[in-house]
């Protein structure tokens, strides 16, 4: 690593520091310690920032120029990019991950999270990396052959099951939280999905089991890529444009059948985010 792109690492770790309001060590020395350039091919790349939804060519092929907090393009056409930085930190930082945990991570796309990941669960830890699209498994399988305790699988994470895991944590939004999801966490495990709407607009919830059910809690707003081809609830499509998700209540995921009622935040087919607390 040159001078320069030392410096570059040393401030793309403030930015995601800021603007991620990250402060536990375990995640600020993981994003040190994977070199994001290689994981995203050649430069010059094409990058976009969350502001401006265009994107733009770096001004050469020097890595200082991704060690920035901004959205790398991995399939310009489809708007699939490397996600930003200092959401990812924001959002492992909440899923409390610890050395040793399993994870299963879905929509890994060429890597560069899954290797993040494998470092903050450290060595006797173990992350399951899941992609629907074949070229991106390939190419992440390749990249991260390094790492023994990462497993790369090209496969529908949605349908399939990988196991009891400690945490999940899904790149892509969904319109449900799969079972398959759900019935894989140990006791304690959290899931962290992004419900979607229209578009690509959503709203993360973390999940984490209990014996008694499911805990549940609205995180924050996002725009994500899609993952699946059902359809949120049309009474989500409606909360999402004129409700503040983290100020909801919601307080647990009801799995059971039952009628809508005012604790129902989002009463939907199958599943129902309630402000009941387990």
């Amino acid at each position: 690593m040159t001078r320069d792109t030392a410096t570059a690492v040393q401030g793309y770790l403030n930015q995601i520091k800021v603007r991620g309001q990250v402060t536990a060590p375990p995640i600020l020395n993981a994003f040190g310690a994977v070199p994001r350039e290689k994981f995203l091919g050649n430069g010059p790349w094409r990058v976009r920032s969350e502001v401006v939804n265009t994107y733009g060519t770096t001004e050469s092929d020097d890595p200082i120029h991704i060690y920035q907090d901004v959205l790398v393009a991995l399939d310009e056409q489809r708007k699939l990019d490397n996600g930003l930085p200092s959401l990812w930190a924001h959002l492992f930082d909440t899923l409390c991950l610890r050395s040793g945990d399993t994870v299963l991570q879905v929509g890994c796309g060429t890597g560069y999270y899954t290797a993040v990941l494998a470092e903050i669960v450290g060595e006797s830890g173990r992350i399951v990396a899941v992609d629907s699209d074949a070229d991106f498994a390939s190419k992440a399988a390749e990249l991260l052959a390094d790492r023994p305790n990462v497993e790369v699988i090209h496969g529908n994470a949605c349908q399939q099951s990988f196991g009891a895991v400690d945490a999940i944590i899904v790149h892509a939004g969904s319109s449900h939280p799969h079972r398959v999801w759900l019935d894989a966490l140990k006791p304690g495990g959290r899931l962290q999905l992004t419900l979607t709407a229209a578009g690509r607009q959503g709203v993360v919830f973390q999940i984490k089991r209990r014996r008694e059910g499911f805990e549940a809690k609205a995180l924050r707003r996002i725009e994500i890529f899609s993952c699946d081809e059902g359809e949120a609830a049309t009474d989500f499509h409606q909360r999402l444009a004129f409700w503040n998700p983290v100020t909801s209540g919601v307080n647990s995921l009801r799995l059971d059948a039952h009628e809508k009622v005012d604790t129902c935040w989002l009463h939907a087919d199958g599943f129902c985010f309630s402000q009941l607390k387990l």
